[in-house]
């Protein structure tokens, strides 16, 4: 159970707009969101900011991933900022889809760069 997340903040020609990319590889799970929930919630706090979770090279999500990423959007809307997720591997796709998580990505437009 190891998991690396990185953050990178994404230089925009805007001013007064922070961009965030949340790279996550590995496995997200009870013993490793925490720390996802460390990086991913401050971010989502700040107003006006566009947090970008990249999940491209997650192999694998339980649920406290998912409640983790809920908490994150939730954030995102009290504090006037976005979450976006990426690169769904289909493993996970499916567990977005199963818990019914992936039509609120879909209904809310925060799936970025997919066909949805």
């Amino acid at each position: 159970m190891t998991m690396d997340i990185s953050v990178k903040k994404v230089n925009k020609a805007e001013i007064n707009h922070d961009d965030f990319l949340i790279i996550v590889e590995g496995e997200i799970d009870v013993y490793t969101a925490p720390e996802l929930k460390k990086k991913l919630i401050p971010l989502t706090e700040r107003s006006g900011a566009r947090v970008t979770l990249d999940l491209s090279a997650t192999e694998y999500m339980d649920s406290t991933g998912l409640g983790i990423i809920i908490a994150g959007l939730k954030s995102a809307e009290s504090h006037r900022s976005l979450l976006e997720v990426k690169g769904m591997t289909p493993r996970v796709k499916r567990l977005f889809s199963i818990t019914g998580l992936m039509d609120i990505l879909n209904n809310k437009k925060l799936i970025e760069g997919e066909n949805r």
